[in-house]
């Protein structure tokens, strides 16, 4: 009975003196809140840390004080490793179909998965996760391992950060503001400057005007603004920051990103070896849903012919380096890029007739590469970004991706444009698509001297292979179904069909010099295989390999067609054509030729 008194008695001191603790603790608090509310960032959060702790604190004296209140009635203590049972609310999943909560979202109540789901449709990422996740969350370090040991002078030139938007989350572009502020040393950073291509997100103007002048507050001037009076797109987004910049170097980003640790350093240490270099940082994935980092490996940034971006190996000397933290050569860069300010301006900067979105960084690649400059990936600065479900400015990308590609193709790519082209499956004369004024570019790349494109292909892009043995190509229409197209078929799959014309990518079919038919669309490289139509030798239908493996197999791979006449396997002297089948349905097969005929849409040379 004694030995109870005694543990009891010394239980009232313990919460007794957590509760002194607390009272004085909380007072200081309030006495310089006002302090905390103007203060750095930084401190604001290490006083919302000090807040929680107290508030674990009460939690902790409660519990205290409900094991006295059952020990007086002798009331059984759970042992701290004893199993609570918890009843779980089942919740309705409303989105069982959405993107956003595949991996994600599972606590959530109906309501916040409305709230969840509105705003990813907004904005395509996870919003309503952003504006819950610290401004200065941490995020790890995922540079090669010898990067954190390199020292860099200490005189480097000074950065601005030009971060474009159009509706994008107000936490999402203020995490980044504040990761940049953050992560990057105060006498090197010397400019932020938001541009706003026209949104009509309501949060981007007051409340985004309030974060600045709270970062004002500590660094006076850093920020600024520009809006567009209307949406121009990408291209002159960029534009806009940079001839607003006077920073040695300017960075101009996407906003949905953070900089890790160290990121502008190996940047303006380059810049200050060479001037003429074109840089870009190591992205890192953030997924859109949960908004966790995924690391990227450091690779090359490429294209094909129809321009479309694309990671890729660098060149074998970098891989004999045998280190992963030195700078690579690159044919092009993917949109966030990193260049001396002045010579971005001398080589030409952006061309400004590129319209929304799309081709505009292959242009500044190809043309820094032929006028004097070069483009390097830089291992060690690394930078998250996060890769959105959906992009921004339009629904269907390609129309102007395809406008852009064309422009890029009539000022650079001299006697080889006709490649981008075939990509996009056009005809060579007349395709009808106004791609603007090229004339000044064209004056820019005599006044600047620049090489041929044969150059480029021969030393910097060697892998983009010419497509100069193809002799038709588009879709392939049998007169007897006018409505109908070849088709690659369900994929993963290896049957081709015949479907509805819809003139996508699935029914560009390709025939050149060497017999071969390749159906889904052309490899632009090097390392790639296309995909034959084959006549396996047997049965009535069709196959679509590999080209390498079919002719492993010993399929049939070659044809014999010309426009308007039937489609003809070399060897077995077996036709494609289409039948109806008991089902009353049109289907691709092979049989004895019977007469009929296809034709294809474009021609690249006279048959």
């Amino acid at each position: 009975m004694r030995s109870k008194w005694i543990k009891g008695l010394l239980l009232a001191l313990s919460v007794a003196a957590a509760v002194l603790y607390l009272i004085s603790i909380k007072r200081e608090v309030h006495t310089h809140s006002e302090r905390l509310q103007r203060a750095h960032h930084n401190d604001s959060i290490r006083g919302q840390g000090m807040l929680m702790r107290m508030n674990k604190m009460e939690a902790d004296i409660n519990r205290l004080l409900n094991i006295m209140n059952k020990l007086e009635k002798k009331e059984p203590v759970p042992q701290k490793n004893a199993e609570v049972k918890k009843e779980r609310k089942v919740v309705r999943k409303l989105y069982p179909n959405s993107w956003l909560f595949e991996r994600w979202g599972e606590e959530l109540s109906e309501e916040e998965q409305k709230e969840a789901e509105n705003l990813f449709q907004k904005y395509g990422y996870n919003a309503f996760l952003s504006d819950r996740l610290p401004l200065n969350r941490e995020i790890p370090d995922t540079r090669p391992a010898r990067c954190a040991a390199k020292k860099y002078p200490e005189d480097l030139p000074t950065i601005g950060v030009v971060l474009i938007y159009l509706d994008e989350a107000l936490s999402i572009i203020k995490r980044a503001i504040r990761s940049i502020i953050d992560k990057t040393p105060a006498h090197l950073l010397k400019e932020i400057i938001l541009v706003d291509d026209h949104s009509s997100n309501e949060d981007l103007m007051g409340k985004l005007d309030e974060y600045i002048n709270f970062i004002h507050e500590e660094r006076p001037g850093l920020v600024k603004k520009v809006r567009h009076s209307e949406q121009l797109g990408l291209t002159q987004a960029r534009l806009s920051g940079w001839k607003n910049a006077v920073s040695d170097v300017v960075a101009i980003l996407d906003a949905h990103i953070e900089v890790h640790v160290q990121w502008a350093e190996p940047l303006l240490a380059r810049i200050k070896e060479d001037r003429t270099v074109i840089l870009s940082p190591v992205f890192d994935r953030v997924n859109y849903d949960d908004l966790i980092l995924t690391p990227y490996k450091t690779a090359a940034h490429a294209f094909d012919w129809a321009l479309w971006c694309m990671y890729e190996k660098f060149r074998p000397e970098w891989y004999a380096l045998k280190d992963e933290s030195q700078p690579g050569k690159s044919p092009s860069v993917m949109g966030i890029l990193v260049a001396d300010r002045k010579f971005f301006g001398e080589i030409g900067s952006l061309d400004g007739g590129m319209k929304i979105y799309g081709g505009e960084n292959v242009e500044l690649g190809i043309r820094v590469w032929l006028c004097g400059g070069s483009i390097e990936i830089i291992p060690c600065s690394k930078i998250a970004h996060i890769e959105r479900a959906r992009k921004p400015y339009l629904p269907d990308l390609r129309v102007m991706m395809k406008r852009n590609a064309l422009r890029v193709a009539e000022v650079w790519m001299d006697e080889y444009k006709y490649n981008v082209k075939i990509a996009w499956n056009i005809p060579l004369e007349n395709h009808g698509i106004d791609i603007g004024d090229v004339s000044e570019r064209k004056k820019l790349r005599e006044r600047l001297k620049c090489k041929p494109f044969k150059w480029y292909l021969d030393n910097v892009y060697p892998e983009l292979v010419s497509l100069n043995d193809v002799l038709a190509y588009g879709a392939l229409i049998n007169d007897l179904k006018p409505d109908l197209c070849i088709d690659q078929g369900p994929m993963p799959g290896n049957t081709p069909i015949i479907y509805v014309c819809h003139y996508y990518s699935a029914q560009h079919c390709f025939y050149g010099t060497n017999g071969q038919i390749y159906i889904g669309g052309i490899k632009s490289h090097k390392y790639n295989n296309n995909r034959c139509l084959v006549d396996p030798g047997t049965g009535v239908d069709p196959g679509l390999y590999d080209c390498k493996m079919a002719q492993q197999k010993k399929f049939h791979t070659l044809w014999d067609f010309k426009q308007g006449s039937s489609i003809q396997n070399r060897e077995t002297k077996r036709c494609l054509e289409v039948a109806m089948g008991e089902d009353g349905i049109y289907k691709l097969v092979i049989q004895n030729c019977s007469g009929q005929s296809w034709k294809i849409q474009n021609l690249n040379k006279s048959q």
